[in-house]
């Protein structure tokens, strides 16, 4: 977007991982590491026991360990620096990895209930007290991970979204538990399929909120809670600015919104030398308004936008 000459800046800030987030690095990485263990352990169990719930149970830990690491992830690749090449550095990276995921966790859930309703007419047998033992483990591994991160949910959402995904997770290992105990006291097989369909209803909402929300960092879309129009006006209500126009905003990664636009100015702006005075109070009216830090304008005296046009038809 940088057509011309007429005055254009940068702000720039990389600090989208978050230095709270950063401190809570360890914890994260803790629960992370809990998570893919049980997870790794109930599709060991239900190969063992022959349980569906079991590997419900395995994906919807699985769903939340990926949102746990792609905010681990989000937070290395804030750290790592720009190049020439790739001059937002490797941030897109987590989207893409945030996609593939979300794609995996929903075949995942396909081949869930594909089973489960097969399941429903020649239900196979279970053993049951295995399935209580593996349920009841990952009950205890997931109270492990909510006293990790107790404190530090209080001072990062990041670190309070893991909390609640993990507090979510002890309802899929009281499933399994239950599961267990119905079919170990009344030999109701049918209650496992059934189970594991309604644990595996509990991946579909998360995933395709990440599946969508990756598709539209990909497209570019405006970031959500954006409008528009509000900047323009904001921006136009400054001393000096008569029209605002090419206006884009879009994502890089979690976190990391970038806009840019052309912005025509009274002829004394530029005539005077007011130009850098007039960056500085857009930078401050994107960033204090919509916490907006990374964003590049070009001011342009009436008229300017004429040579543009075809460029843009």
């Amino acid at each position: 977007m940088n057509q011309g000459g007429h005055g254009n800046s940068h702000g720039h800030s990389h600090a989208h991982g978050g230095t709270v987030t950063g401190t809570h690095r360890r914890a994260l990485a803790t629960v992370l590491a809990i998570s893919t263990t049980i997870a790794a352990a109930e599709v060991v169990g239900a190969i063992i026991t022959g349980s569906l719930v079991l590997l419900a149970d395995a994906a919807h830990m699985a769903a939340d360990a990926a949102g746990i690491g792609l905010s681990l992830l989000a937070a290395w690749f804030a750290s790592r620096p720009a190049t020439d090449r790739r001059t937002f550095g490797y941030a897109r990276a987590e989207i893409l990895a945030a996609m593939a995921n979300a794609l995996l966790l929903l075949g995942m859930a396909a081949l869930i209930f594909i089973e489960a309703i097969r399941r429903l007419s020649s239900p196979p047998g279970i053993s049951s007290g295995l399935l209580i033992a593996f349920g009841v483990g990952a009950l205890l591994a997931n109270a492990c991970s909510l006293l990790v991160l107790r404190r530090g949910q209080s001072e990062s959402l990041n670190v309070r979204s893991a909390f609640l995904e993990v507090a979510g997770d002890t309802l899929g290992a009281a499933a399994v538990i239950v599961t267990g105990v119905i079919v170990s006291t009344t030999g109701f097989t049918l209650a496992d399929p059934i189970a594991s369909m309604a644990v595996g209803a509990l991946i579909l909402p998360r995933t395709w909120r990440l599946l969508r929300e990756a598709i539209d960092i990909l497209l570019e879309a405006s970031p959500k809670g954006i409008d528009l129009e509000e900047i323009r006006l904001h921006m136009c209500g400054l001393p000096g600015i008569r029209e605002v126009h090419e206006v884009h905003i879009w994502t890089i990664t979690s976190g990391l919104p970038v806009f840019s636009a052309h912005v025509v100015v009274d002829p004394e702006v530029i005539e005077c030398g007011r130009s850098a005075i007039m960056l500085d109070q857009l930078q401050a009216c994107l960033r204090g308004h919509f916490d907006v830090d990374h964003s590049t304008f070009q001011l342009e005296p009436a008229g300017h936008a004429e040579h543009e046009r075809p460029m843009h038809e």
